[in-house]
């Protein structure tokens, strides 16, 4: 015969045993009842945090609910073309100010079946980083921006959400003899930027910014905090320039800093068509990869007054006087003058790049904008492996008058950049590479025929280029996101054979050992996006 306090106690062994079943089924009832209820109450869970962290993530969460909401979304999203009434908006916004934020994040948003984005700067060319199709959660980095300069040891350490701007202003501050490789847009994230290779002025010199990498810290897609160390050679060789956003959370890198001199040239020389900037720009081909590694020309092409302008545009590590003796030696014919050139510290020639006026303090570097984009934009990218001819040059300056409105970066190679291996990094663009091309057009008109009719000029500029540029893949450059070169819907439907389509463009024969990495450490696909790398499964 059962007493009754044996049945109570039956009762409560029984409730023990099936107490995580009961959890486990009430949390699956809300999670399909109400996501974003679930989500709501992940993010109160204290499994995922560290035991030093914020009672909690409220003070990071903006809701659509919350009055800041719409401004944060739309602060540091730098193309209005996702910034329309109907661009879809994700369900919450995480700003974080600690690491467990971000953790939370990462669990919370898998376990309530939401992708995660992840923006640092908001420069992605085509949104992947803030904008998807299915219910979403944006991971903002903007306020995860501390900088730690060692200058005893020579290294930055640098969050995700710090510009280059920030990242200059930093170093320049520790020291006047040293700089860092990276881009000329000072409100670039470094989270994305140095992820997918990070060129700039120093590559001839000191190479990408990647190259520069020496440790990263990340998020997992299980929540866990790793360094170079735990996370180990192949997911860091990944994230270095295969796109961290395929495989974490970037949370800092630690990057060593490169030895400039306290002083450096620039100059800004502007040649029209009629002035022979067509021959310049023909010689410039034979010479800019095989200048002295201390010179870097840019050419900077654009239409003005219906004739093609090309602006010769150079950084120097060195003083005006040697400057000026090596380009009588090697080029001659661009008839550079002393007047021509300007001396000043290093991290003011980042500014003379971005093209502030001269004399503009470094602390402009800091500077943060207060509203969204008012222009729409679009890029795209190539490789140049073989001079252009005169001939060639002539048919590309008569579709590019036809254009109006558009702009050609030409970032010229050699020097370290010819040094490294393809296989060093994921970025594959090494040896072989003149030059490296950037399209960019930019207009303020509203509506879909505008977007069409400025996507038509752009694309039609790119077939024009296509017999003088890489084949066979014809590569393209990461950063510079360009979902015409192939997508996958943001669904998660990705596959290893359609991702090939874009992955052979980013990464050439990189591309294999990047979706092996993927499959290791992210099997079922959480960390995904348009153009991301996917695992064998799919």
């Amino acid at each position: 015969m059962v007493t009754s306090s044996t049945s109570s106690l039956s009762f409560l062994l029984l409730s023990t045993l099936l107490a995580p079943t009961i959890v486990l089924l009430l949390q699956s009832s809300v999670l399909h009842a109400n996501p974003d209820a679930y989500f709501h109450t992940c993010l109160s869970n204290k499994r995922w945090k560290n035991p030093s962290a914020p009672v909690s993530v409220t003070g990071a969460l903006y809701t659509r609910d919350n009055s800041s909401f719409f401004d944060i979304l739309s602060l540091h999203t730098r193309n209005k073309r996702f910034n329309r009434p109907y661009t879809p908006k994700p369900i919450a916004i995480i700003t974080p100010f600690h690491e467990s934020h971000i953790q939370a994040a990462v669990v919370c948003s898998k376990d309530s079946n939401f992708q995660l984005r992840i923006r640092s700067g908001g420069h992605d060319y085509e949104g992947y980083s803030y904008v998807s199709d299915v219910p979403f959660v944006l991971l903002d980095m903007y306020t995860f921006k501390s900088i730690h300069v060692n200058i005893q040891n020579a290294t930055a350490l640098v969050e995700a959400g710090a510009s280059l701007g920030q990242l200059y202003y930093k170093v320049a501050r520790n020291s006047n003899v040293h700089g860092v490789p990276g881009g000329i847009c000072p409100s670039v994230g470094t989270g994305g930027h140095f992820g997918g290779g990070g060129y700039g002025n120093l590559m001839r010199k000191y190479g990408l910014a990647v190259d520069n990498i020496i440790d990263a810290k990340i998020v997992d897609v299980n929540g866990h905090i790793l360094d170079r160390k735990s996370m180990g050679e192949d997911l860091f060789w990944t994230i270095r320039g295969g796109g961290g956003a395929s495989f974490g959370v970037i949370l800092s890198w630690t990057m060593k800093l490169v030895e400039v001199p306290p002083v450096v040239t620039v100059f800004r020389l502007n040649r029209t068509l009629e002035q022979g900037g067509s021959d310049l720009v023909y010689k410039w081909q034979h010479v800019a990869p095989n200048l002295h590694r201390d010179i870097f020309i840019r050419l900077q092409i654009e239409v003005r007054q219906k004739t093609v302008r090309v602006s010769f545009v150079c950084e120097f590590l060195g003083r005006v006087d040697r400057l000026l003796s090596l380009m009588e030696k090697s080029f001659p014919e661009l008839g550079l003058t002393k007047s021509d050139c300007f001396e000043l510290p290093w991290v003011n020639s980042t500014l003379f790049f971005a093209e502030w006026p001269m004399g503009t303090v470094a602390e402009a570097l800091l500077y943060e904008p207060k509203r969204p984009a008012e222009s729409y934009f679009k890029g795209k990218s190539d490789y140049v492996q073989k001079v252009i001819s005169k001939e060639g040059l002539q048919s590309v300056w008569k579709k590019f008058i036809e254009s109006e409105v558009m702009i050609m970066e030409w970032n010229p190679y050699g020097g370290r950049m010819w040094d490294i291996p393809a296989s060093a990094t994921p970025f594959p663009h090494r040896t072989g590479n003149l030059f490296q091309i950037q399209y960019m057009i930019t207009w303020y008109q509203d509506g879909e025929d505008a977007i069409n009719h400025n996507f038509n000029i752009l694309r039609s500029m790119y077939k024009i280029m296509t017999p003088f540029v890489s084949k066979s893949p014809r590569q393209a450059y990461l950063n510079y996101r360009d979902r015409d070169i192939g997508a996958n819907p943001s669904n998660g439907t990705t596959n290893v054979d359609a991702a090939r389509i874009y992955g052979a463009k980013f990464f050439k024969e990189n591309f294999d050992k990047l979706v092996q990495v993927k499959t290791k450490v992210d099997p079922e696909n959480f960390f995904r996006y348009e153009q991301s790398i996917p695992p064998h499964k799919y």
